[in-house]
Order: structure tokens, then C-alpha cells, then sequence
């Protein structure tokens, strides 16, 4: 058994990763929305992606015999006054992310629980690597247009996205 504020902590990043998954979702709808199938499929993709980081420590709850405590996810932001403002808020909200990782990882340190860490290594690892890639994101799109032809070829690499849980062990 896992100490109890661990528990908790755990419980939280479940949900975390779930409206993740949930704020993704409402990106790509807003993709969509503007006709860009790419954006569409990579915001749908980093959705999938989320809920199998939430699958992770669920899973992980469940193995160490701790209850799994799913909430209710507030509502995700819909609308955004750009493309690259959507993506500006994806990078925010994976810094968010990793606060919460590094925290879990501190507590799990504290208490000396090992199985704890090597989960939550994995999941700094991986932090490092969504920070990353909105960041290029990042650096992409704010130099160009959203109707230029770069945009336009960033939209059909995007496309070409997909998620294999395989790949993530």
C-alpha cells in the first residue's frame, strides 16, 4: 500500500491526464472548425496520448492495490483568437503538467517509494519531450501566416500524426 497523500497525489494526476485528454479534444475541435484537418488530427492523437498516460497510473493504482478515484473535468477552453494562441495554451498546460509530475516524483522521493519513482522518471522523460515538441510547434507557426503555404504544408505533416501505445513503454 501506498501512503495516503500518495494516493491522492496519484488520483490527482489520473484526472489531470484525463482533462488533458479533454482540453486536446477541444483543440482539435477548434481545428476542425477552421478547416485544418492536420492540427485536427495531431491535437485528436495528443488526446489518445493523455488518456494513456492516465491509463499508466491508473493501472499502476490498481497493481499496487490503491482505489482509483476518477472526478468530474471542468469544462476545457473552446475558442481561441489563433492557432497559435491554441498552441501557446497546449504548452502551458503541458508546463502544468510537469509541475504536477515533478511533485508526485518529490513525494514518491520522500517516502522512499521506489516503485513510484521509476513511474514517475518515465513520466519526466516524457515531459521533456511534449514540452519540446509544442515549443518547435511554437517556433514554427509564429512565423508564419495562417494562410500561407507553410501553414498550409505544417497542416499536411500534422496529418500524417498517430499514436502507437506500443511506442510509449
Amino acid at each position: 500500500m501506498l501512503p495516503d497523500d500518495l494516493t491522492r497525489a496519484l488520483n490527482k494526476q489520473v484526472n489531470f491526464e484525463l482533462y488533458a485528454a479533454h482540453s486536446y479534444t477541444a483543440i482539435a475541435a477548434y481545428f476542425a472548425n477552421l478547416g485544418f484537418k492536420g492540427f485536427k488530427n495531431f491535437f485528436l492523437v495528443q488526446a489518445e496520448e493523455e488518456r494513456f498516460h492516465a491509463m499508466k497510473i491508473y493501472n499502476f493504482l490498481v497493481d499496487v492495490g490503491e482505489r482509483v478515484t476518477i472526478e468530474t473535468l471542468e469544462q476545457p477552453k473552446n475558442l481561441f483568437q489563433s492557432p497559435l494562441e491554441a498552441i501557446e495554451h497546449s504548452l502551458a498546460q503541458e508546463k502544468d503538467v510537469t509541475k504536477a509530475i515533478y511533485k508526485i516524483a518529490d513525494l514518491a522521493t520522500d517516502h522512499k517509494e521506489h516503485a513510484t519513482i521509476a513511474l514517475m522518471n518515465w513520466f519526466v522523460e516524457e515531459q521533456v519531450e511534449e514540452e519540446s515538441m509544442f515549443r518547435d510547434m511554437i517556433a514554427k507557426v509564429s512565423r508564419i501566416d495562417v494562410d500561407s503555404s507553410a501553414f498550409v504544408m505544417i497542416d499536411a505533416e500534422l496529418g500524417k500524426r498517430s499514436f502507437d501505445a506500443e511506442e510509449e513503454h
